[in-house]
């Protein structure tokens, strides 16, 4: 019989895959919203979130929870720093996204990876294998490679990846489940969204909701898109180790590049196509050692239920 641990690590891996699987793709849909400015999308993205959080919460009846962590003051404090990070992230993602800056988002989520790791290390206690070890030291070099050659967007990548790694790490730490906090946190992201879409929109007053009902409901399906991976994401966070976590994350950047090359046409440089080299053979050998670790915890299952 498998350990507890080891079912609740499979379950980690599934919510990981759903949100890092979305977030990869994520530009596909930056493609439809092109000529909406990035402070108005993250505003509308703020704004339909929410009701979709009230929806899954209705449907799975938790709202007690909810309330529960608005009235606590340390949750409630703490899922405000959450939304302020991931608020952030989305509008740098968003901006760097819209003025072609692929690779630099790219970067940026081939770094968090690594902060997640030495985050896992050094504030959570968890322990690497030595092919562990082994993969962060090939995706190290990779990154150092790319840093040293994206000098003047280093900056989009280093706030990208500590935005998103502290708050993983928040909200691994706080003591609530993934969808009411993500309720409590998108409710906090309602007033900003709010601003950003009227300093967007000053003058002029047109939004992107006057642009037909086809549109609208594109825009409107922002909140589904981002309401989804992050519940997913925080899932993920509370069932698995936060360092095998970052590997999983290598999903997006991965998906991100290769748009960036086929869809977004950004030309190739020799130095990138080394990092990422360097990078891919760090998954692979993290890859072969979750599947060496799963084959031993398998066989001693078996040797426990023949004895």
């Amino acid at each position: 019989m498998p350990s507890p641990n080891t079912t609740k690590q499979s379950g980690g891996f599934a919510y990981a895959l759903g949100a890092f699987g979305t977030w990869g793709f994520l530009p596909f849909y930056l493609l439809l919203v092109y000529h909406v400015s990035a402070f108005e999308l993250v505003g509308w993205r703020a704004i339909f979130t929410f009701p979709v959080c009230v929806a899954f919460i209705a449907a799975r009846k938790q709202g007690k929870e909810v309330w529960q962590a608005l009235a606590n003051r340390r949750t409630g404090l703490l899922l405000l720093l959450t939304a302020t990070l991931i608020g952030s992230n989305w509008l740098l993602y968003v901006w760097s996204v819209m003025n072609n800056h692929i690779y630099a988002a790219s970067l940026g989520y081939y770094i968090n990876p690594l902060l997640n790791v030495l985050i896992g290390t050094v504030f959570l206690g968890e322990r690497l294998s030595s092919r562990q070890w082994l993969a962060v030291g090939l995706a190290g070099i990779g990154v150092a490679i790319l840093a040293a050659g994206a000098l003047t967007t280093l900056w989009v990548s280093l706030a990208l990846a500590c935005s998103f790694a502290t708050y993983g790490l928040v909200r691994k730490l706080i003591p609530i489940e993934a969808l009411p906090g993500l309720a409590v946190e998108s409710l906090y992201l309602v007033p900003p969204g709010v601003l950003l879409i009227w300093l967007a929109t000053r003058g002029t007053g047109h939004t992107a909701l006057h642009e037909g009902f086809g549109f609208s409901l594109i825009i409107a399906a922002s909140g589904v898109l981002t309401a989804v991976p992050l519940y997913c994401f925080a899932e993920a966070a509370r069932r698995m180790d936060y360092s095998t976590l970052g590997f999983f994350q290598f999903m997006v950047p991965t998906i991100v590049f290769i748009s960036g090359l086929t869809v977004f046409r950004e030309p190739l440089q020799p130095v990138q196509l080394a990092s990422f080299i360097f990078i891919w053979a760090a998954i692979a050998v993290f890859c072969w050692d979750l599947s060496q670790r799963h084959r031993a915890m398998a066989r001693r299952s078996k040797a426990a239920d023949e004895t």
